[in-house]
């Protein structure tokens, strides 16, 4: 038989983006160890309405951990504290009984639709590569763990992902640089602290920064050229 937790649940509640919101405090007696951190929230939606308040708002979508919808922010870390876990698979028993657990939201970035795949061979490394790189579900966890605000890590992975690809190479250099003069414009600067790739749920590795960032500078060599400067 599964153990039940007594849990005190703060959580950011604000009615529209200019009204004034607050942390509310609610108890959540009688959750299952077994329970998802979704399905916590669900119990305590139930509770709510039972009792004629407005339900606690969340997205979800797959609930398997692969779409990212659900992204939170549990006790200031992005998805909560397993590594490796979207929140939709975060189960309650890496909690305990009494503790305060505190939820708000983060940045969340629509990251666009894969290519469709094709005849031309890839090397299985490269393959690898791009698919550690694709396995990004685009949550923002990385832009909210990191202190900087910065994006080099989910933009890093969606570069790579096609890069890397032998059909990407025909927008190689100019992709890249799109990609990161435009992610200058909205995001703070890495200063690698690797929080992103602490929060990531999906692990990707700081290594593709690296890659974008080598790729970025011979953009930057390949535009002085055609332009006649040195």
């Amino acid at each position: 038989m599964s153990a039940t937790l007594n849990l005190t649940v703060r959580i950011w509640r604000q009615a529209a983006p200019d009204a004034r919101g607050e942390l509310r405090t609610y108890d959540v007696p009688g959750i299952s160890e077994d329970m998802s951190f979704l399905e916590m929230l669900d119990l305590l939606n139930e509770r709510l309405v039972e009792q004629g308040e407005e339900p606690v708002a969340f997205e979800h979508d797959c609930r398997e951990g692969i779409c990212g919808s659900c992204g939170l922010m549990i006790d200031g870390k992005a998805h909560g504290p397993q590594r490796g876990t979207a929140t939709c698979q975060l189960h309650m028993r890496k909690f305990r009984d009494g503790d305060v657990i505190t939820v708000g939201g983060y940045i969340s970035i629509n990251t666009g639709a894969a290519q469709e795949a094709n005849t031309i061979p890839v090397p299985k490394p490269v393959a690898d590569a791009v698919f550690d790189a694709a396995a990004c579900i685009g949550c923002g966890a990385c832009v909210a763990a990191c202190p900087n605000g910065a994006a080099q890590l989910f933009t890093s992975a969606k570069v790579a992902h096609l890069n890397l690809l032998p059909q990407g190479q025909a927008e190689r250099f100019a992709r890249v640089e799109a990609m990161v003069d435009r992610m200058d414009e909205y995001f703070g600067s890495c200063t690698n602290h690797a929080e992103c790739q602490e929060a990531c749920p999906k692990e990707i590795s700081i290594d593709y920064i690296a890659l974008m960032n080598r790729d970025y500078v011979k953009a930057k060599r390949v535009n002085r050229r055609l332009s006649g400067q040195r």
